[in-house]
């Protein structure tokens, strides 16, 4: 366990789950930035425990996990106050990537991804804002789920953003996913599939040739799966113009989030981060208002091209995993890349979930399938059926 670097440093955490619980006999891991009962929330930063009491009861995704029968095994590493997206923690360390030993593992949930993709566990808690799910679960090869913005409880999980923030679970197979988000979403998967399949060009577009190739089996196993398809545009505004929208939004509200922490404590915090907040904190009313409005632009367009029974597919991510270790230099135009393919979850907040199972040059790399808000559930069926079709 120790030589993949998934879990916060410590004595190892477990908690018991409900023997009788539809969950019993699997295991689960949350990120440092949910609370268990009694352990110091870490958020990823040494200085964020400081002067805080513990948490006297489980965050609400924790708890629905141990009534459910599974059992916690561990808290796992995230980026910084989870401000980050390729998994790098300089307080913490880079967990491994076992699909990639030598590339990120994807941030913020960086631990919980890592822990799952080695077997530490069956799955594990993340959060996701600006995509820190969704990315990693296309860089480590597993299932990932964002789900619709709002309908969980996230009582109990350090927030971000508030406005983009929900959880997300992973697993490394279709039916142990089903199995926690039947749970997670308090809904039955059913074997209900959509009637109709959008495929975003200009995401294929955007990605890398070698990621939109890997990925064309995976689209057209999927286009035979749901009978009826057709291409479109996911951003007519232009999908740099959508991640500039989010890159507005996300860190004036973190700094919201953080400020009276960095007044009263000057914590250290790696560059990135640092970076981050400052800009947060002095982006002009003018620049918040146009991100306003072309967030309602963006949630327009995407109830417009899903509507019921619709999911619509995408590269999650425009690259694999990119190597450890990378200057600022290089990382900085991957990070807004990568955004560029993200944004829409923050933004308009619908259900999206990673599909694993391509690859580039070994490198794992994931499809999305994105739906209606509310249709968590069709999405996780659509997942089980690809899985089960050859």
């Amino acid at each position: 366990m120790e030589a993949i670097g998934a879990f916060v440093a410590g004595p190892r955490i477990f908690v018991k789950g409900q023997e009788s619980g539809v969950l019993a006999g699997l295991s689960f891991a949350a990120k440092d930035l949910f609370d268990v009962k009694g352990i110091p929330t870490g958020a990823g930063n040494h200085d964020w425990p400081s002067g805080r009491p513990l948490p006297t009861r489980h965050a609400w995704a924790v708890q629905t996990l141990l009534d459910a029968g599974a059992n916690l095994v561990g808290k796992t590493i995230t980026d910084e106050v989870s401000l980050g997206i390729l998994g790098e923690n300089p307080f913490d360390g880079t967990p491994v990537n076992v699909r990639a030993p030598d590339r990120v593992p994807g941030g913020s949930s960086s631990g919980s991804a890592a822990a799952v993709a080695a077997g530490l566990c069956d799955t594990a808690l993340g959060t996701d804002t600006g995509g820190s799910v969704r990315v990693p679960a296309s860089f480590c090869g597993l299932y990932g789920i964002r789900p619709t913005h709002g309908r969980l409880d996230l009582s109990g999980m350090l927030p971000q953003a508030p406005s983009s923030d929900t959880a997300g679970w992973f697993a490394r197979d279709a039916l142990t996913f089903a199995r926690v988000s039947a749970v997670m979403l308090h809904e039955k998967i059913s074997e209900s599939l959509p009637d109709h399949l959008v495929i975003a060009y200009d995401c294929f577009g955007f990605a890398d040739p070698e990621v939109s190739l890997a990925l064309q089996p995976m689209v057209e196993k999927l286009a035979r799966l749901i009978g009826s398809s057709r291409e479109d545009m996911l951003a007519p505004q232009g999908l740099s113009a959508w991640a500039r929208a989010q890159r507005t939004l996300q860190p004036a509200e973190a700094f919201e989030t953080f400020k009276d922490w960095i007044d009263e404590r000057n914590p250290r915090l790696a560059f990135s981060v640092a970076r981050a907040l400052v800009v947060g904190s002095m982006l002009p009313e003018s620049e918040r208002s146009w991100a306003r409005l072309m967030r309602e632009e963006v949630r327009s367009r995407m109830a417009w091209l899903l509507p019921s029974n619709t999911v619509l597919c995408m590269p999650t991510t425009p690259v694999p995993a990119p190597p450890k270790g990378q200057r600022l230099s290089i990382l900085d135009p991957l990070r807004d890349r990568i955004t560029c393919l993200c944004a829409q979850g923050g933004l308009a907040g619908h259900p999206q979930v990673n599909l694993p199972g391509s690859t580039v040059n070994g490198l794992p790399i994931g499809l999305s399938i994105i739906g209606p808000r509310g249709s968590d559930a069709m999405l996780v069926a659509l997942a089980q059926a690809m899985e089960k079709i050859n």
